[in-house]
């Protein structure tokens, strides 16, 4: 009776040891993964060095309404590249064309920034702006960030744009020349217009950045290091910036983060320190 009592402690033991090592090594496993940066915050790390650089060596000679354009949208224009395969020049080319660098009564007060209408399928809320009619129906969207995923989803989902996808997504031309032939819009400049926004304000850098088709893994890395810090898990709050485009770079929600930061309302800073897990 006495061996058998003996035996069972020891399998015990042996038991609870193996599940405290099991269990250990599936912390580590798990922290280690929360602490790497993903390929979109890499990406995005690398197209601020992009735009830094270009705007102190031309930001000059350009538009401040539309650099600040492109600084507030890039990234957003590069993950839908990454979802949607569409150009991320072509997106903020279109961006800044048809809201007039964000600053078009329909992209300030309706947050619509392509100039999408209503169409038969829309569910959404409307607003009415005359265009080529008087009072014809657009969308309204909740946040900027919503029309630029709704611009995505309209080109990849109607088949008179299909062959835009046949197009390489580096061939920034060729895409803008399709745009208009597919009948985004009447302007018979449209393809030019486009092209010169891409050209003047470098754009093509981010298609190349999402296609690796820039740099080595040299330099690269020597970006990376810049941006994400392991031990700093946070990010500072920059002009143009809301919850809702923040949760969306860094795959989060918004109730997630106002709960990490300990936020009651969506109120955010320039400057704020906004940690992106506890």
């Amino acid at each position: 009776m006495k061996k058998t009592s003996r035996f069972l402690i020891i399998i015990f033991f042996i038991g609870f040891l193996t599940s405290c090592s099991s269990t250990k090594k599936t912390v580590n496993k798990t922290s280690k993964k929360e602490t790497s940066p993903s390929k979109s915050q890499i990406l995005f790390a690398q197209s601020d060095k992009v735009f830094d650089d270009f705007k102190d060596k031309k930001g000059s000679s350009l538009n401040n309404y539309t650099l600040e354009y492109v600084k507030r949208y890039k990234h957003i224009a590069i993950e839908d590249m990454m979802e949607f395969k569409i150009p991320a020049s072509i997106t903020l080319a279109q961006g800044v064309l048809e809201s007039g660098s964000g600053r078009s009564e329909l992209s300030r007060k309706s947050n619509n920034h392509f100039g999408i209408k209503c169409h038969k399928d829309w569910k959404g809320k409307k607003v009415r702006y005359d265009d080529d009619k008087k009072r014809e129906c657009f969308r309204k969207y909740e946040h900027p960030e919503k029309s630029f995923d709704d611009h995505s989803i309209f080109l990849t989902s109607r088949s008179r744009y299909a062959s835009l996808f046949e197009l390489k997504q580096d061939n920034y031309k060729a895409w803008a020349k399709g745009l208009k032939k597919a009948g985004y819009a009447t302007d018979r400049k449209y393809p030019s217009k486009l092209i010169k926004i891409i050209e003047d304000y470098q754009l093509y850098e981010y298609d190349a950045l999402v296609l690796n088709k820039k740099g080595n893994k040299k330099s690269r890395s020597k970006n990376e290091d810049v941006v994400f810090n392991k031990n700093n898990n946070y990010i500072i709050v920059n002009q143009g910036d809301t919850l809702y485009s923040i949760a969306k770079k860094n795959s989060l929600t918004v109730s997630r983060l106002k709960e990490v930061n300990n936020l009651k309302t969506n109120e955010i800073n320039i400057g704020q320190k906004l940690f992106l897990s506890k």
